[in-house]
């Protein structure tokens, strides 16, 4: 249940403070990032990235709380963006891959032309955290509250679909064609 409290505040994320800028300091806003923060932390158990992205969340919290600027509430979704390249990544230097776990889930006698799809799969999400991480900086940095919202808040989310559709697209593709070779 905590975990979909907390993938719900995250995704409304930008919404939330969008709408609560309208009404409110920064500082009061602070508030909501560090309880998301703090849930994060208490659901991440033995997972060190989570807990520094929890850590750092924090700090955004105290500084926008204490400045009463809207800045480090704005670079939440790069640091979450951040957290996800360095836990993509980090399953590349130590396989499994991240994708490769997610799909022995569903097919744990993964073939070694799947082992190494899902990771040239990980690799182009690490791709995207990276440019979409770069945008949500651009956006936090010069961009008004208005656009930062609209790609944080929804853009980017289209692109994620984007991506799980055209992989899903491409993953149907290469089993076919390795249904048929020899």
């Amino acid at each position: 249940m905590r975990a979909v409290i907390v993938f719900a505040i995250t995704a409304a994320y930008p919404l939330l403070v969008f709408l609560g800028l309208g009404h409110f300091e920064p500082r009061w806003l602070a508030l909501m990032l560090a309880a998301l923060a703090l849930l994060r932390a208490l659901g991440s158990r033995n997972d060190r990235f989570w807990w520094w992205a929890a850590a750092a969340g924090l700090v955004l919290a105290a500084v926008s709380a204490l400045a009463n600027e809207a800045l480090p509430l704005k670079l939440y979704p790069v640091l979450v963006n951040t957290v996800l390249l360095l836990v993509f990544g980090a399953s590349l230097r130590h396989p499994p891959s991240m994708i490769e776990r997610l799909a022995r889930l569903r097919e744990p006698a993964l073939d070694a032309r799947g082992v190494a799809y899902t990771r040239r799969v990980t690799q182009v999400w690490c791709g995207f955290f990276a440019l979409n991480g770069s945008i949500a900086l651009a956006t936090a940095l010069w961009g008004s509250d208005r656009s930062w919202a609209l790609y944080n808040g929804l853009i980017s989310y289209l692109l994620i679909g984007a991506l799980f559709a055209g992989e899903w697209l491409v993953r149907r593709r290469v089993r076919a064609r390795h249904k048929t070779a020899p």
